[in-house]
C-alpha cells in the first residue's frame, strides 16, 4: 500500500510502499478516505516536534484522519462504517496504564504514550491502517467528507470543558471570548464561539492583511478580527474590551503572559499552542497580582480523549456549511499530494528544511490529502 511518510527534519513527504497491516485481536482494518494536515506536521517534518517509532528512520504523517471498517475483525463495529480514529494509544508492550484504563489518555504523561503520525507510532496518512476499535469513533455517513476536521474540533472541546471546570466553583456565564490565531483550528474555535457556544462578542487576533479567505470567514460568522501588528494583546481592554474567555492557538510564548492582561475578572485563558525555548523578560509581580486580586485562571490544553470527539462529530454537524466549505481550501489525491504540504513545499523551494511557519500563501487555510473518494 502507499503511505505518506517522512524522515524528520528532511524538510518535504514522500510517498512510500508499506505493506498492509494485519489487525489484532480486538483491531479492525480500516480504510482511510482523507487526512488532514495542520501545523502539528509541518513540526513533525521539520523535527522541531514528535519522532519516529522505535528502531526505524521514517514516521508516516497523519494524526486528523477519517476512513471506513474494511475488517471488522470480530470488534462491534460494522464493515462499510465511516470512523474517526483518536489519536494517543500505549507504547509498544505496555499492556496497562491508568490513564487509558479510565478512557483519559490525553492526560497521561510524557512517557506513558504515544501518538500517530506524532510521536513514536506511525499516522493514519496511508491506504490502510488498523486500530483498537474503542479508538474509532463512528461518524454519519453525511459527515464522512468533513470527518478530519473532527480531530482539531475535539482539541478545542477538551480546552473548553477544562476551562469550564477552573470556573466550576462559581456560577461563570462567559459572553465575550477571543481567538489568538487565525489558523485552521482558530476559525474552527471561533466558528464553535459564535454558532454552537452562544458568546455575545468574539474576537479573533492575526496577522494578515487583507483581503484575506481566514478574515473572511471571522467577519461572515460575526467575530471582530483584531491586526495585533495594530493591537497587541495588552491593549485589547482598552481598544476593545476585557475578556472572558482566551483561547491561545498561536505557540507565541508570550501569548501566555499577556493573555492574563486581556482577562476580565474571573476569566480564564486555555493555553494550546506549543513553543519553542525562548528566554523573555515579564514583571511577573504584576501578573502574580492580576490573577490573584482578580480571580484570574490559566490553563494548559494537550490532545483529546474519546467522549471529546463524540462531542466534536456533534458540533461538526452544528457549524455552518459555508464556513467549513470555506475553509477547506484543498483536498488533493495522492497523484497531487504535495500541494496538501505548501509550507514545506515553499521552505524546500526556497533551500530550506521544511517549516512550521506558514507560507506566503493568501489562500490557504486547511488542506486534506484523500485515499479514497466519499
Amino acid at each position: 500500500m502507499k503511505a505518506i511518510a517522512v524522515a524528520p527534519g528532511a524538510g518535504v513527504p514522500e510517498i512510500v510502499e508499506r505493506p498492509v497491516p494485519e489487525p489484532s485481536a480486538g483491531e479492525a482494518l480500516v480504510r482511510i478516505c482523507r487526512v488532514g494536515v495542520d501545523g502539528t506536521d509541518y513540526e513533525v517534518i521539520e523535527g522541531s516536534h514528535g519522532g519516529v517509532p522505535e528502531g526505524e528512520d521514517q514516521l508516516i504523517l497523519g494524526h486528523e484522519a477519517v476512513g471506513v471498517v474494511e475488517d471488522a475483525n470480530g470488534t462491534d463495529l460494522e464493515e462499510g462504517q465511516y470512523v474517526v480514529p483518536t489519536v494517543r494509544r500505549l507504547p509498544a508492550g505496555v499492556e496497562r496504564n491508568e490513564y487509558f484504563d479510565n478512557g483519559e489518555p490525553d492526560m497521561a504523561p510524557e512517557g506513558e504514550y504515544v501518538e500517530r503520525g506524532i510521536v513514536g507510532a506511525h499516522g493514519f496518512m496511508a491506504e490502510y491502517v488498523t486500530s483498537p476499535a474503542d479508538c474509532l469513533v463512528p461518524i454519519p455517513a453525511d459527515l464522512a467528507p468533513l470527518g478530519f476536521l473532527v480531530e482539531p474540533i475535539s482539541i478545542t472541546e477538551k480546552a473548553i470543558e477544562h476551562a469550564r471546570a477552573t470556573r466550576s466553583a462559581f456560577d461563570w456565564q462567559p459572553e465575550s471570548a477571543i481567538v489568538l490565531g487565525n489558523g485552521s483550528l482558530g476559525l474552527l474555535t471561533v466558528a464553535m464561539f459564535t454558532e454552537t457556544l452562544g458568546y455575545d462578542r468574539v474576537y479573533c487576533l492575526g496577522r494578515r492583511d487583507r483581503p484575506d479567505p481566514s478574515i473572511d470567514i471571522i467577519e461572515e460568522l460575526g467575530a471582530t478580527y483584531i491586526d495585533s501588528r495594530e493591537t497587541p494583546v495588552p491593549e485589547i481592554p482598552t481598544a476593545y474590551e476585557q475578556m472572558d474567555f482566551v483561547y491561545e492557538a498561536t505557540g507565541y510564548a508570550k501569548h501566555a503572559f499577556e493573555s492574563i492582561e486581556a482577562l476580565a475578572p474571573n476569566g480564564v485563558a486555555a493555553l494550546l499552542g506549543v513553543p519553542g525555548d525562548w528566554e523573555f523578560d515579564v514583571d511577573g509581580g504584576r501578573l502574580h497580582r492580576e490573577l490573584v486580586l482578580h480571580n484570574k485562571a490559566l490553563v494548559g490544553s494537550v490532545n483529546s480523549n474519546r467522549r471529546h470527539f463524540e462531542r466534536a462529530i456533534d458540533t461538526l454537524s452544528a457549524l455552518p456549511d459555508w464556513a467549513l466549505e470555506d475553509l477547506v481550501s484543498g483536498v488533493y489525491g495522492l497523484e497531487a499530494f504535495d500541494r496538501a504540504f505548501p509550507e514545506a513545499t515553499a521552505s524546500v523551494a526556497a533551500g530550506g528544511h521544511g517549516s512550521a511557519t506558514p507560507a506566503d500563501d493568501d489562500t490557504t487555510i486547511k488542506t486534506a490529502v484523500e485515499f479514497e473518494g466519499i
